[in-house]
């Protein structure tokens, strides 16, 4: 199955999943047979997540230590990380500015004039952990086994980044046995990520089904204007960010956007950019990403550039203020800027993590917590958006640092890879999927 077949029926899994999904959600007797329902197709879904999540670790883990093993230049590190945390900076104050302008511009909450709730009323996440001092303990891995078969790609990185310098040195004095063996790994990786992907349409599709069987197209019909609003401010958030990767990539940006359709529309139908990150790699491989920065920038970007996370933020905290009729002054605004442009570095490795982090902000400006319930119910299609602007985000800022290291870019047509006529699956780049 090639990449434009694999798309074209994710394509048509999603088409078909909404069409499944609005008659399952018609003819179900009531809210408890619906969700019943739907139990049956997030079934699907979790085993696909599940296989995504069991090649995760191990291919992070090798692209990266073999990445960092072969740099010649040990300055290179360092230097990569700067770069791709200056983007990653600029990149999450754009998108968090830019939630705010259009939050105020449309007050989606203006004329909802909704009661102040109960004091005690909660969204039920949990939100007592989530401070700096936490995330910082815990980017740290106590255990790298721990770490791997909970999927902490943060702290998977750390633990790569250690053994990849000392790879790198064990390299240098002649012993390329371990270097050889880790290198292999990737390449059977890239071949598991193959046979992974051609559940991808059953998973799509399940997910999309569940989701319409619980909610119901009206849900988009009763909260349309709210989601249009933020769908078009993410649509806003992709212009500028391709327009800043144009300044760097020219013309390339284009071909940059075809080849990550894939992976995108992949992290769209199931919200989960774990599902996107191994056809990610790829298509940077095949724009002519060298794996040594991609394997670095792009876990790094999974934990410090969700583009679409931090507009949502904004955007959710500002709601809730409107509909509950709370005046915010620009200071205050801006202050909430900067307190979610500290607060969201620790979302990594944290469940539900772009609610849990408006859970936590609300408190500290005296927004009522429970407000969060009001858009609990359909965060599922904020959390589409979100999730493959994230995806779209850390693709170009890979693309950008691999230009600013003076990578030459591949011609479309070329073969990408290890070999002069494979990619990193060993196949023809034009067969993988």
């Amino acid at each position: 199955m090639n990449t434009k077949k694999l798309t074209r029926y994710i394509g048509i899994a999603m088409v078909l999943g909404i069409v499944v999904g609005y008659f399952c959600n018609k003819y179900a007797q009531n809210e408890q047979e619906a969700a019943h329902i739907a139990s049956y197709f997030s079934l699907l879904t979790h085993i696909f997540l599940r296989m995504i999540k069991m090649i995760i670790a191990p291919l992070v883990f090798a692209t990266l230590v073999t990445g960092l093993a072969s740099m010649s230049d040990a300055s290179a590190v360092g230097r990569i990380g700067m770069r791709a945390m200056i983007w990653f900076i600029a990149a999450s104050a754009i998108s968090l500015l830019l939630g705010l302008a259009l939050v105020n511009l449309f007050q989606p909450g203006a004329h909802m004039n909704m009661a102040l709730p109960d004091i005690n009323a909660s969204s039920g996440l949990k939100t007592g952990d989530f401070t700096l001092k936490a995330f910082i303990t815990h980017v740290f891995p106590q255990s790298i086994a721990e770490a791997m078969s909970n999927n902490e790609i943060l702290q998977i990185l750390v633990f790569s980044l250690f053994f990849g310098a000392a790879l790198s040195f064990i390299r240098g004095k002649g012993h390329h046995t371990l270097y050889n063996l880790i290198d292999e790994l990737a390449k059977i990786m890239f071949r598991v990520t193959d046979y992974v992907m051609r559940f991808a349409p059953v998973g799509v599709f399940a997910a999309m089904a569940a989701a319409i069987t619980t909610e119901g197209l009206g849900v988009l019909v009763s909260y349309g204007k709210l989601i249009g609003e933020f769908y078009l401010g993410l649509a806003l958030l992709w212009a500028v960010l391709f327009m800043v990767g144009y300044l760097f990539l020219g013309k390339s940006t284009f071909r940059l956007g075809g080849l990550i359709k894939e992976p995108t529309l992949l992290a769209f139908s199931t919200a989960s950019s774990e599902s996107a990150y191994p056809k990610t790699i790829e298509a940077l491989t095949r724009f002519g990403v060298p794996k040594r920065i991609s394997g670095f920038v792009l876990p790094l970007g999974y934990s410090f550039n969700l583009d679409g996370s931090m507009m949502y933020q904004s955007f959710a905290v500002l709601f809730i203020a409107q509909a509950y009729n709370i005046q915010m002054s620009l200071t205050q605004q801006l202050t909430l800027l900067l307190v979610l442009m500290v607060t969201s570095k620790g979302m990594a490795g944290v469940a539900r993590a772009s609610l849990v982090v408006v859970a936590a902000t609300l408190p500290m400006f005296h927004l009522p917590e429970g407000g969060l319930l009001l858009i609990m119910g359909i965060d599922q299609f904020f959390d589409m958006g979100r999730t493959a602007t994230n995806v779209v985000g850390n693709s170009l800022a890979t693309a950008v640092i691999s230009k600013l290291e003076g990578e030459q870019e591949i011609p479309a047509g070329e073969p990408v890879g290890d070999a002069p006529d494979e990619g990193p699956a060993g196949q023809p780049a034009n067969q993988r999927a």
